[in-house]
């Protein structure tokens, strides 16, 4: 069984449902979850909001928020997540910022990915990892399985085994 199937599953079992906000992976968490048959019993929306533009104007993130911290901080993640979760009306929703590569920054290099989790009645949850510079492909990819991980444990689900595709 997929993460993603793992995650709809327990999601199901939970009467939970989900939304995403997503720059660097740019849909693939969101594609990931569809890929399941029947999905849409729970997957409500998702928001690819690559440029800070969108973030403000589909998410609500604040301008003043990209503006202190970036588009790739906990902050702008956690914005993205409430706002997607608000927008969607789903119960809980992840979101994914980052910078995949190639390129970044001393202060923000390749790999470096900001998510955050929010979950109706719950303080929103964010996170920063660093996949390093393993190439643009791989950071999506791995940012793409930890956020699925990160609703399937929001969910009180079990833990990604680390097996087959998102």
């Amino acid at each position: 069984m997929t993460l993603a199937e793992r995650l709809l599953a327990t999601a199901r079992a939970k009467g939970a449902t989900i939304a995403t906000a997503e720059s660097c992976t740019g849909g693939l968490v969101g594609a990931a979850i569809t890929d399941v048959a029947g999905s849409s019993e729970v997957y409500l929306a998702g928001f690819i909001t690559y440029s800070n533009a969108a973030k403000i104007r589909d998410l609500n993130v604040k301008p003043a928020s990209l503006a202190a911290h970036g588009a790739v901080s906990e902050e702008v993640a956690r914005e993205m997540a409430e706002g997607a979760r608000t927008r969607s009306g789903a119960t809980l929703a992840v979101s994914v910022t980052g910078i995949a590569g190639p390129g970044g920054s001393e202060f923000k290099p390749e790999g470096r990915v900001c998510f955050a989790v929010a979950a109706q009645g719950r303080p929103t949850l964010s996170e920063t990892v660093d996949f390093g510079a393993a190439g643009r492909a791989r950071v999506r990819e791995r940012a793409r399985d930890h956020a699925l991980t990160l609703l399937l444990s929001a969910l009180g689900g079990p833990e990604a085994d680390g097996h087959g595709r998102g």
